[in-house]
């Protein structure tokens, strides 16, 4: 479980597993990229052509949501992946990011939106609401 399971567990488990197949060869960040890109896109696959409530719906079918998780994971496992072929912390890039987005989009101002302002006019419209 989650609250049980901590992100260096987990990460230590990923590399145990890819040095167990001296894999560590392969994990250059160009093949790990595209590694991501590709269990994404198989990720994206699992909602395609679905409604969003039907999307909503998917893991309540256990076979899509069996999907679902099998695609999550390996996006997550080849992020870790990543992180540990670079040295990235990526405990603390969250933090970072989080840290970023908080300034970035201010719940008082993105309270329950999601499109981005494309340009200086549409920020300050955005502004004055």
């Amino acid at each position: 479980m989650d609250e049980k399971t901590t992100l260096t567990d987990i990460r230590r488990r990923v590399a145990q597993f890819v040095a167990a197949r001296d894999w560590e060869q392969f994990h250059t960040p160009k093949n790990l990229s595209n590694a991501i890109a590709i269990e994404a896109s198989e990720l994206m696959e699992c909602f395609l052509w679905l409604t969003d409530a039907e999307a909503k719906a998917a893991p309540n079918d256990a076979e899509k949501r069996d999907a679902i998780i099998d695609e999550l994971a390996d996006v997550m496992i080849y992020s870790l992946s990543m992180a540990n072929a670079m040295g990235i912390d990526i405990s603390a890039a969250i933090r970072g990011k989080l840290a970023r987005n908080e300034h970035r989009f201010p719940p008082e101002m993105w309270r329950g939106r999601a499109r981005v302002p494309k340009n200086s006019e549409e920020i300050q419209s955005e502004l004055e609401k």
